[in-house]
């Protein structure tokens, strides 16, 4: 009979921690955050999803809320793209992916935030999601006048800028941001929307800068005049408004209504801005599509007509001497 050895077992070869399962989704395996753009995307396509609220595609979005959920600035998301997602960040991707695509409601009011001129803002349904050319435009044309393409001279010499229609504050803290010595006053006619810009506001620290006002357009100003007004009004047609897609219907109406012709707001303000503006001040406004019907109504008046990067005539600058 063979004799047994008496030496003990072999101990088993150890084995590194487990690889992490990969979180299934419709469409696949998801690991990385660049698996995860990608079904987002397929997912965002195929449900026909319409993009307007500071992302204009269903890639950009998608990267904006899958960084938003791993707490990265859009910015920094090509930088992670092929790390691996835990699975309880993936839960957390795929369940923002479904209710963008269930509620169709803006990205920005999912995760409560949105970003001009990579700047961050709060925002929720109490006001619109904004996504104003105008800040372009602060950056592009209101900058130091050594090459003579500032509008406005010198950015340290604003002491003054009025935004109308200010919805979440961003534009009027961009303001206050790109002229530095310059005190701000911002209104609106929503209480909702400005209590949602006092947040703002504070989160930013301008609380000694900027003054937010509760009013009709320059009702609640009295004499002030400025060196500098910008607005971002309601200017969406009838026609615009009976074809609002379901995201935009989201939106508080009161911030896109223009009535007709989409300018009755525009016009109130081009026909009241000359008596709230200094000497060498000027008045910036978006007006979306209405350029056609703005010349008709005011052939004398010389309009200048911005473009930004994604825009082409929807942004005018007049000089208080011309109004």
């Amino acid at each position: 009979m063979a004799k047994r050895s008496k030496a003990p077992a072999k101990a088993p070869a150890k084995r590194g921690p487990a690889a992490p399962k990969p979180l299934k989704g419709s469409a696949g395996e998801l690991l990385t955050l660049f698996d995860f753009l990608r079904y987002a995307v397929s997912r965002f396509n195929a449900a026909k999803l319409v993009f307007a609220h500071g992302t204009t595609d269903p890639v950009a979005e998608a990267a904006f809320l899958i960084s938003e959920t791993l707490h990265l600035h859009p910015d920094q998301f090509e930088s992670f793209a092929t790390a691996r997602v835990t699975a309880a960040e993936g839960r957390q991707i795929l369940d923002l992916i479904e209710r963008r695509i269930t509620t169709r409601k803006p990205a920005a009011y999912l995760v409560n935030k949105v970003y001009m001129r990579g700047v961050p803002f709060y925002v929720d349904e109490r006001t619109i999601v904004p996504r104003s050319f105008i800040g372009e435009l602060l950056d592009s044309h209101f900058g130091g006048d050594e090459d003579g393409t500032s509008l406005i001279g010198d950015p340290a010499e604003v002491e003054s800028v009025l935004d109308l229609c200010t919805g979440s504050g961003c534009l009027a803290i961009l303001a206050a941001q790109n002229f530095p010595n310059a005190t701000v006053d911002a209104v609106d006619i929503s209480s909702d929307a400005l209590a949602v810009a006092a947040r703002n506001v504070a989160d930013h620290g301008l609380a000694d800068r900027l003054t937010l006002h509760r009013g009709d357009l320059f009702k609640p100003l009295g004499d002030n005049s400025y060196d500098l007004i910008i607005t971002n009004p309601p200017y969406v047609d009838a026609e615009g408004m009976a074809s609002l897609p379901r995201e935009c219907r989201a939106e508080p109406k009161l911030a896109f209504d223009g009535g007709a012709d989409g300018l009755d707001i525009v016009r109130r303000i081009l026909d009241e801005a000359g008596r709230h503006l200094n000497p060498r001040g000027g008045l910036l406004c978006e007006i979306g599509r209405g350029r056609d019907d703005l010349e008709e109504a005011y052939p004398n008046l010389p309009l200048l007509w911005l473009d930004t990067e994604d825009s082409e005539g929807e942004v005018f600058w007049i000089a208080a001497a011309d109004l």
